[in-house]
């Protein structure tokens, strides 16, 4: 198995271009069906003095804008629910792996599924796009919070000649979010991989726990903690 392999599922045309439909596009749509679903049943039935699952909702509610209040000041109301939703995708993204069935050759006995399931953020163009998002929101809250003249001073510290530096940072900081993430899910798929053909029935369950489960959590939690850093840093108003 190639685990660098994007699949097409299927394309179609739209004013005589082809789009393709990949596998990463598809469990991408299953992941915001799943949070779309999840969302609507846990809030259908609110009430007043919450109880079992509303009350958990709300405890993480409260969390979340406790913790958007601290990072971002005035600026919290409009990222507080981007950070929310922008760790559920990616925690449900990169938990997917665990849903796919395994191929199994072992004993004479040889099962091959007929579907994989694997986590979009080992396709680049997912981790790429959320990096660019993350880059572009730091940017822009910037401005909004300095105006373009502080935005541009805050380029040229501690000294003018940092300028060319503190612009190439933007790109490095990009380059960060995107490949850890992706290299990081991608070498646990290939590992995942690697087990499953070497003892298929005993030690992926196992492993499942680490490569699948433990990292996969990590790396959604580092992806939006190196968010709120870069976003912090940006609408902080004090001088430099």
């Amino acid at each position: 198995m190639n685990a660098m392999e994007i699949k097409t599922i299927f394309t179609f045309t739209l004013f005589n271009i082809e789009i393709p439909i990949t596998e990463t596009v598809i469990v991408s749509w299953v992941v915001m069906a799943i949070i779309i679903i999840g969302s609507l049943l846990l809030t259908r039935r609110l009430k007043e003095v919450p109880s079992g699952s509303q009350a958990i909702l709300e405890v993480g509610v409260e969390f979340l804008n406790n913790f958007a209040k601290n990072q971002f000041g005035r600026f919290s109301k409009y990222l507080g629910h981007y950070v929310g939703s922008l760790f559920l995708f990616l925690l449900l993204a990169n938990l997917m792996g665990i849903f796919s069935p395994v191929e199994v050759k072992a004993f004479g006995f040889e099962f091959t599924p007929p579907f994989l399931i694997r986590p979009p953020t080992r396709d680049i163009n997912v981790t790429a796009a959320f990096g660019v998002i993350t880059i572009s929101m730091t940017i822009i809250f910037g401005f909004a919070a300095r105006g373009f003249g502080g935005w541009f001073k805050r380029l040229l510290y501690p000294v003018p000649f940092m300028l060319p530096f503190n612009i190439m940072d933007y790109g490095t900081r990009l380059l960060s979010l995107s490949l850890r993430l992706f290299g990081n899910m991608l070498g646990g798929l290939v590992m995942m991989y690697l087990i499953e053909g070497l003892l298929p029935i005993f030690l992926p369950p196992v492993m499942a726990l680490y490569f699948d489960i433990f990292d996969g959590v990590l790396q959604a939690g580092i992806f939006v903690f190196l968010t709120c850093i870069y976003i912090s840093e940006a609408v902080k108003l004090e001088e430099v």
